[in-house]
């Protein structure tokens, strides 16, 4: 089985066992799919939750996992969380032509990654355009960009904030 479909199943797999019951860990999450003949990490696990946008809710006593679209309805302010797990594990480039930063991550990534940038707190860009590994980012100005630019590094590795709007800024 290719790892695209070893992927796709294991993240159906997923997305199906915590709308069946409730799911409290990842721990239980590498339980299950080991059950259903998925050989994963919890590090697998830490990745297929974030691509998959499952959040943590109050379910009584306990915290579980459910799926972004039961929270339909309820409002969710901006929050960085998935775009820091998900920079944390996609090692992602940054260019910039004029008003635009070009985003490069793995194969299949792109689309993933403006998402999370979209539902961030992440602002004063007027869109995303993403493809298969690579997305853009569009400014309405320069000061909207370096601001934004500022904003993801800090992001993306809070230790080197500054260092990406210092490179592109040569």
């Amino acid at each position: 089985m290719t790892a695209v479909l070893a992927k796709r199943d294991r993240h159906a797999a997923i997305r199906r066992l915590v709308s069946e019951r409730p799911v409290a860990s990842q721990g239980e999450l590498v339980s299950e799919l080991g059950a259903l003949g998925f050989e994963v990490t919890q590090a697998t696990v830490s990745r297929d939750i974030a691509e998959l946008g499952l959040a943590k809710v109050m379910r009584g006593d306990h915290s579980v996992y459910v799926l972004p679209e039961s929270l339909a309805g309820a409002a969710r302010p901006p929050d960085d969380e998935r775009l820091r797990r998900i920079l944390a594990d996609i090692p992602v480039t940054v260019g910039r032509s004029g008003l635009i930063i070009v985003l490069t991550g793995q194969p299949g990534t792109a689309n993933l990654i403006a998402q999370a940038i979209e539902e961030s707190t992440l602002d004063g860009f007027v869109g995303t355009v993403a493809g298969d590994n690579t997305l853009i980012v569009l400014f309405p100005d320069e000061p909207a960009l370096l601001r934004w630019l500022d904003r993801f590094a800090a992001i993306q590795a809070p230790a080197e904030a500054g260092a990406a709007t210092e490179a592109m800024s040569r």
